[in-house]
């Protein structure tokens, strides 16, 4: 156990800054059984990739084995509404269910529907950043970084300006089951949120079938409606996803960023002279500070990994952080190198559940950072922020600047 003195998901000093202890399991191994969360790390930049697209691996098993046969204990009864609503999203599907629902998503997210988006993406950014401008300053969290994916993917799906309130609160209650070993209190939460979220989406699903709209929920019925055949379950868990995920990588980025930039004078100065560095420097604040540390997947055929048989029925944990600062893949990775050109940063994840929006969460995050940019090039911070406590999903509780 001496392997994983330094790597302690529950330690705030390495949630801090995991990037040392990555480093310490990269020189130590290939992949790494570890004992309190009953997983096998894999921290290589080169295994990370090759897993995420190997079909033996899978985000569920239950299309292929009952809990018994797999060898694992069926999640608790009180936590069904959280399952019910995360499992039939396609984030955590097979093929061909998950085959059949991202087909039918894929329609919201092509290159021309995201490049029609642009327009109100930024004209939103421009708003939220002038708002804060005009106030002298606030949290760049709450005042910029969330209400601009929210808005937009709300947008996407037809949720009125007036039902947006409680969605981030979901959203951060049902994410924390994504936590290693959640708690009772954490899955509770979880649940509760699953149910209140559900219900609404219900009540907007039921709302669109009356009268249907230029919206996604509406092309959702319209498809199941023909020949997609999605069940209302399927339809309110797929629209919850896009809700969470669709902002939750983009808000973390932003504010884990920026925090980066502040820290590093020199190529915020770089950075503000040249902006033209605005899509390198976003694909390297991904890569930098990853907003999704790790990405689990169930082993459904026993692979071999340098040697080391991992059985089915095992969960493997692929160490995205780590694998974004893999030296044998990034130039000097613990530097933060804004003009950086060779950067295949696994941020997204990659195969059959590579992102669906990122090229929109590229969007967001090129609009809000050249909005601070060109209105607030005075932009600093005004404390030092904290840290949520949370390890997978990696963000601050808050970002107090001023202008």
């Amino acid at each position: 156990m001496a392997v994983f003195d330094s790597f302690d998901p529950w330690d705030p000093a390495f949630v801090a800054d995991p990037y040392p202890a990555y480093a310490e399991l990269r020189a130590r191994g290939r992949v790494l059984y570890y004992e309190p969360s009953d997983q096998w790390l894999v921290p290589h930049h080169a295994d990370v990739s090759a897993l995420l697209r190997d079909r033996r691996l899978g985000r569920t098993y239950v299309h292929r084995f009952t809990h018994d046969e797999f060898g694992r204990t069926p999640p608790p009864p009180e936590h069904e509404p959280f399952h019910t609503l995360n499992d039939h999203g396609m984030l955590d599907l097979e093929p061909p269910d998950h085959t059949r629902i991202r087909r039918l998503v894929s329609k919201a997210f092509t290159p021309r529907t995201v490049e029609r988006l642009k327009p109100y993406v930024r004209s939103l950014a421009e708003e939220l950043v002038g708002d804060l401008v005009a106030a002298g300053g606030g949290d760049l969290l709450t005042d910029v970084a969330e209400p601009l994916p929210v808005a937009v993917i709300a947008e996407m799906l037809g949720i009125p300006e007036s039902d947006r309130a409680p969605l981030r609160p979901w959203s951060a209650d049902i994410c924390g089951m994504y936590e290693l070993n959640p708690s009772e209190e954490t899955a509770a939460r979880a649940v509760r949120a699953s149910l209140e979220f559900s219900e609404y989406l219900r009540t907007l699903i039921a709302a669109r079938r009356k009268t249907p709209g230029d919206d996604l929920v509406s092309a959702l019925i319209a498809a199941h409606d023909e020949d997609d055949r999605l069940t209302e379950q399927e339809m309110v868990s797929t629209c919850a996803l896009l809700l969470n995920a669709g902002h939750e990588a983009t808000v973390n980025t932003t504010v884990n960023g920026w925090w980066a930039l502040f820290r590093d004078p020199a190529q915020l100065a770089a950075l503000r002279a040249d902006h033209s560095l605005v899509p390198t420097a976003v694909e390297e604040l991904m890569r930098y500070d990853t907003p999704l540390q790790l990405f689990e997947r169930w082993v459904l055929d026993e692979i071999e990994i340098d040697g080391t048989t991992i059985p089915r029925g095992a969960e493997v944990a692929m160490l995205f952080g780590s694998a974004n600062h893999d030296p044998a893949v990034f130039t000097a990775p613990d530097r933060l190198d804004l003009a950086r050109r060779d950067n295949p940063h696994i941020s997204f994840s990659a195969g059959i559940h590579y992102c669906i929006g990122a090229p929109l969460a590229r969007i967001e995050l090129a609009a809000s950072m050249t909005a601070l940019l060109e209105h607030a090039p005075t932009l600093r911070p005004t404390a030092e922020p904290e840290r949520t406590p949370n390890f997978v999903i990696r963000g601050l509780k808050g970002l107090a600047v001023e202008v």
